[in-house]
């Protein structure tokens, strides 16, 4: 705090011991050590409430840098949420153009006795060939790699 070597102290202990004498010397010392206890006290308050006063800056600063970093983030997910939304909608779209194509064909009108519609409308059933092979045995063309096993006897 202040450079006062001991050669400074000893002169100032001199002087004050000529000037005030060997009766009130020590009870001023006690004033001055007093004095420079509080000086030093007040002094660390001081500092202490400096550095407090920093770092409580510093806390703000930081707690607005994330603030500012998480709302980035959240705009940056917002834009993105956005873009995967739209590129879904275009991708439906995209999906539902064939199957709008197809739902432009006409429907099945629906059975007056409340029963099940016919898979195929009457005008577009394919006419049966003149030989009716619907009994006739027909030969396995599978690959020997997936020939019967005894758990395919069922057909």
């Amino acid at each position: 705090m202040f450079d006062i070597g001991f050669s400074e102290v000893f002169v100032i202990a001199i002087v004050a011991l000529i000037v005030l004498g060997p009766e009130r010397l020590p009870k001023a010392a006690r004033f001055a050590g007093l004095w420079v206890r509080r000086a030093r006290a007040q002094w660390y308050s001081v500092k202490s409430e400096l550095e407090n006063e920093l770092a409580d800056e510093e806390l703000k600063r930081s707690l607005r840098q994330a603030q500012d970093d998480l709302r980035q983030v959240q705009e940056q997910l917002r834009n993105s949420d956005q873009a995967v939304r739209n590129e879904v909608d275009e991708l439906n779209r995209s999906i539902a153009a064939p199957v709008g194509a197809a739902a432009a064909q006409p429907a099945l009108p629906a059975p007056a006795d409340g029963g099940e519609a016919a898979a195929v409308p009457p005008a577009a059933e394919p006419a049966a060939p003149a030989d009716d092979y619907t009994g006739a045995a027909l030969p396995d063309y599978r690959p020997a790699s997936t020939a019967q096993t005894p758990n395919d006897e069922r057909r």
